[in-house]
């Protein structure tokens, strides 16, 4: 089942609770609100909704230039962890939590073993507590690297056991107490605000930084790894359609096209240098039909990869020009 996404602005969602809850509940919690996909999340709920939004960041990935300036948004630095102190003044007018703030990297879960249990168990496991007791919808960002070769690619590194074990654990609470959250897989996200620099840097944002250097692309070996890169404007918009359609069903939002790093690289134009093979490292992005006896809804990206690194190296072209008159 493919959906295809249409963002449309919408002073109401179908299916919530009656208009007077909704007047009550009228803040939006964004957790990584100040990182690449949150901040993209947040720029699209203040244009399409009325609600208020506040962003829970620690700022270990995120920065504060990824801030959207508006009085409707309050920035809250602070560990996912003490959520329920955090947020004790606002909990009765939360409406809903996008859960983005987790640790996010393969390799690194292996050097960061402890931040990223830290975040990934103990800090989510409160999120999941806070908005059980406090009866408000929970949006998970899940993702493709617990999904491939059958489902056991989720022991392939500290990071994808957590984010698993995460998906378990909210099946349990639907069963034990009827919670209601929506799950959205992310895979490979990439585009505005992405990390281009550091142990958090995607691959692209790194490809675009060596771009820019004039440097090799590095790129793990053998390279034929291949992703189903997506841009994080289609991303924002399944996790809003999730959001909206309250159904607490799994959504995949992924490209339908895949690529190689080899043949991503290739696209930029530049030398490459291969680099050995890391632990935790997957071959493939797979579209599973199904995860924890859940049928996985798949929205359709529509933004290509290629001309997102057509227009990238456009606009590097065109600064040098004028910087050169």
């Amino acid at each position: 089942m493919v959906l295809c996404l249409k963002a449309r602005k919408s002073r109401s969602l179908p299916g919530f609770k009656s208009s007077l809850t909704k007047l009550m509940k009228n803040i939006i919690v964004v957790t990584g609100g100040a990182g690449f996909i949150g901040s993209n999340l947040i720029e699209s709920l203040i244009k399409q909704f009325n609600y208020k939004i506040i962003s829970i960041d620690n700022y270990s990935s995120g920065k504060s230039e990824n801030h959207i300036k508006n009085s409707k948004i309050t920035y809250l630095k602070g560990n996912t962890k003490n959520i329920t102190k955090i947020l004790k003044n606002y909990k009765k007018k939360i409406h809903s939590i996008f859960h983005f703030g987790e640790f996010s990297r393969i390799f690194q879960s292996f050097i960061q073993f402890n931040q990223c249990n830290d975040s990934n168990i103990k800090g989510t496991s409160e999120v999941f507590k806070f908005a059980l007791e406090n009866n408000i919808k929970l949006i998970y960002s899940a993702t493709s690297a617990s999904l491939g070769n059958y489902g056991k690619d989720m022991n392939l590194s500290p990071y994808a056991f957590t984010k698993a074990t995460n998906l378990q654990l909210l099946e349990n609470l639907k069963k034990w107490f009827n919670f209601r959250f929506e799950v959205v897989y992310f895979y490979n996200v990439y585009g505005p605000r992405h990390i281009r620099v550091g142990d958090m840097a995607t691959v692209v944002g790194i490809f675009e930084d060596h771009y820019k250097k004039r440097k090799s692309l590095p790129i793990v070996k053998p390279g034929w790894q291949s992703r189903k890169f997506t841009h994080v404007f289609d991303t924002v918009k399944g996790c809003i359609f999730a959001w909206k359609k309250n159904l607490c069903k799994h959504y995949i939002v992924a490209n339908s096209t895949s690529y190689t790093i080899l043949q991503l690289a290739k696209m930029f134009g530049r030398s490459t240098k291969l680099f050995a093979k890391r632990p935790g490292e997957r071959f493939s992005s797979n579209i599973a039909e199904k995860n924890l006896n859940n049928k996985l809804i798949r929205l359709e990206a529509n933004i290509s990869l290629k001309d997102y690194i057509k227009n990238f190296i456009k606009n590097e072209t065109l600064k040098k020009k004028i910087n050169l008159i």
